[in-house]
């Protein structure tokens, strides 16, 4: 296995628990393929712990305590990563997201969280949650713009999003926020931010009708790939089944407009939106 670089013990609780497994297993004298056999999990699994990648369960930590002789200090220490702002089946797929170095997302529906706007995300959560007060709409709003704010680094994460044309046309939030929303996602792209491409209806049948699909790639740890349903999420590390669902992408974006026809027709149905809202 290659040796994952030392991590920043401060930058997240994540990477503090995978250093310290990390020098504990070494200590010990044990392969990550040893040390992850009793949990029925592959010695990736334990890079991906110890890279800081997936976060570590509580059964694992015990686990860990035991064989390494550690007390029960990452038992104890776990507990830090059972808080979370975001829902059970999409926390470790946005910690991984944080400290990816690329991000691939195919969206059928909705705009990616990443380049929801303030209006647009407001209509999505009170869709979500019809009979939810202001002001845990506007606490929800606030956690997926701080999670937007990855995109402010010039350059990393590379973050390439294939749009379906339904993302485009679904009014969430009326003509004036979706003019809104798209002019943004339009701006990302013209600033090289983001490369942005859009899947027309005219493309037909492709291989993720099922659902969205979200592949990330990490500096020193393999890549996942994040799968999701309405309430539900599942992680992917087997490289087989993220081997499928890259070739998937791929086809996907074969099947979309060049991102200089996808910025041409974002920009114009953003234009269609704002004389809709001021005619």
């Amino acid at each position: 296995m290659t040796r994952p670089k030392d991590l920043d013990p401060s930058s997240n609780p994540r990477a503090f628990l995978g250093a310290e497994l990390r020098h504990a297993r070494e200590r010990a004298g044990l392969s990550q393929d040893a040390l992850g056999s009793p949990l029925f999990v592959s010695g990736t699994f334990i890079g991906q712990l110890e890279a800081g990648t997936r976060r570590m369960q509580l059964e694992y930590a015990r686990h860990f305590d035991e064989v390494l002789g550690t007390d029960d200090f990452f038992t104890r220490n776990c507990g830090a990563l059972a808080k979370s702002k975001y829902p059970d089946h999409f926390t470790e797929a946005a910690e991984a997201e944080a400290v990816a170095t690329s991000i691939k997302q195919y969206a059928p529906l909705l705009m990616p969280g990443l380049l929801q706007t303030r209006g647009y995300a407001h209509a999505v959560f009170r869709a979500y949650q019809p009979t939810a007060t202001e002001e845990d709409i506007e606490e929800l709003v606030a956690d997926r713009l701080e999670r937007a704010r990855l995109l402010d680094d010039p350059t990393t994460p590379l973050f390439w999003t294939v749009l379906d044309e339904a993302v485009l046309r679904r009014k969430v939030g009326g003509a004036a926020v979706m003019a809104e929303a798209l002019l943004h996602v339009a701006t990302l792209a013209r600033s090289c931010r983001i490369i942005v491409q859009v899947l027309p209806f005219a493309a037909g049948a492709h291989m993720s009708l099922g659902g969205t699909l979200r592949l990330m790639k990490f500096a020193d740890a393999p890549p996942l790939a994040f799968v999701d349903g309405l309430g539900i999420g599942r992680l992917e590390d087997d490289p087989a089944t993220v081997a499928r669902h890259e070739l998937t992408y791929a086809l996907v974006g074969a099947s979309a407009l060049s991102p200089q026809e996808s910025l041409a027709l974002i920009q114009s149905v953003a234009e269609d939106y704002a004389h809709e809202d001021h005619p």
